[in-house]
């Protein structure tokens, strides 16, 4: 992997040990609340819809507003913030995230809603980004990716605790006590990036600049789109998995805890298992994962009918995609060279263009009449195509090691 910003020599003045392991853990909490926010909208999607009086397919626009905020902060927070701290980038990004789940939990109007998931999405990529390339800089060589799939984790236990326990609080309590409890875990984060995350000085050598110019490399931006489209797939299910059991599987409002739980532990699943494969090859776990989740959305198409008997599917879309996701994440860091703030950062504005575009065609599908099965066929659509960008990338990268050779 290419070296990061954080020098070696920072990396041997810095924490040891437990230290390492409070920061890490630190670094997870915010990836925690993070994962809370951005899927507990898909379990109380019905809730949300009826608390700003809007039809379901238009209350999942405001599961895009977010990810349209992700989209738009990922690379200006990255251009701005590269030779900042980063726990000082940490902090900041933290504090508009509490912000923005508080307003969530305050509209009362649609367009005010989407507004609120726009903020509140702004810091999720850099958060990530940054938090990435943090947690890379504390780990000893060699264990890079498996100290980035620790933070990620927090990303997957919030879809096995936070989730689930947010969506039980959404219906009892009205959906917006949801979005307080994030607001809160927000401010816990707050605390332990505050207490345990060591300080760590800016590239003064960064610039909008030299970010700027990774995204004009070939292999950054396929990497990017093969996770803009191959990722929208789960979401084109995701969003809408509340109505399909419901409609389709003719389970109860009740159940949506349980396939929340389902696709958390599938998330932390595969977040340890992508770890691991990373150490093989993050090049073939991308195929892997891109190519697990594909096959098992077009199971999932056919199997909604048989309601509580779809929880292992559940399950194997987000383990698949779970090792999509973090290689995706450690590829970046990989081909962006220098640009290590915005290589890292971009993914998750990436991704949440597949969050923004699996919601979309999921909706405009269920709109045109089609049912709550045809997102999941969207969704193995989206999949396929994300293996033919990976395809792209890994016949670009064979012709430039041949290139090399031949030098």
């Amino acid at each position: 992997m290419t070296p990061l910003s954080d020098s070696t020599d920072a990396r041997t003045r810095g924490p040891r040990g437990a230290h390492v392991g409070l920061a890490i853990l630190a670094l997870a909490m915010g990836g925690f609340a993070i994962g809370t926010t951005e899927f507990v909208s898909m379990g109380l999607l019905p809730q949300v819809a009826r608390g700003v009086d809007v039809s379901i397919p238009s209350a999942g626009h405001a599961i895009s507003a977010y990810a349209v905020g992700v989209v738009v902060g990922a690379p200006a927070i990255a251009f701005l913030g590269s030779g900042w701290p980063r726990r000082a980038v940490l902090i900041g990004l933290m504090t508009l995230f509490a912000l923005g789940n508080a307003a969530t939990a305050v509209v009362t109007s649609y367009p005010g809603l989407l507004a609120a998931r726009f903020v509140s999405g702004l810091p999720h990529g850099a958060f990530f980004g940054v938090a990435s390339l943090l947690a890379a800089s504390l780990a000893r060589p060699g264990r890079q990716g498996r100290a980035v799939a620790k933070v990620m984790l927090g990303l997957s236990f919030a879809n096995v605790a936070g989730v689930p326990a947010a969506t039980w609080l959404g219906q009892n309590l009205g959906w917006r006590s949801a979005y307080w409890l994030v607001a809160a875990l927000a401010l816990v984060t707050l605390a332990l990036v505050t207490a345990f995350v060591p300080t760590r000085p800016g590239d003064p050598s960064a610039s909008w600049r030299r970010e700027l110019r990774a995204l004009g490399d070939p292999q950054v931006l396929l990497t990017l789109v093969a996770g803009a489209i191959g990722f929208g797939g789960m979401f084109a299910v995701y969003t809408y998995v509340v109505p399909t059991l419901t409609e389709v599987g003719g389970l109860p409002e009740s159940a949506a805890p349980v396939f929340l739980l389902a696709f958390g532990l599938g998330m932390v699943a595969g977040t340890w298992l992508a770890g691991e494969l990373a150490a093989w090859s993050v090049f073939r776990s991308l195929f892997i994962g891109g190519g697990g989740q594909g096959l098992l959305l077009l199971v999932f198409a056919l199997a909604a009918p048989a309601g509580w008997w779809t929880l292992p599917v559940v399950f194997g879309i987000t383990a698949t995609g779970s090792v999509l996701v973090v290689n995706l994440q450690l590829r970046l860091m990989d081909v962006a060279g220098d640009a290590q703030t915005i290589g890292a950062a971009m993914n998750h504005a990436s991704l949440n263009l597949a969050n923004a575009l699996g919601a979309w065609l999921g909706g405009l599908v269920i709109a045109a009449g089609w049912g709550y099965r045809a997102p999941a066929v969207v969704g193995f659509g989206l999949s396929m195509l994300g293996l033919v960008v990976l395809g792209l990338s890994a016949r670009l990268h064979v012709g430039e090691r041949r290139r090399t050779a031949l030098r």
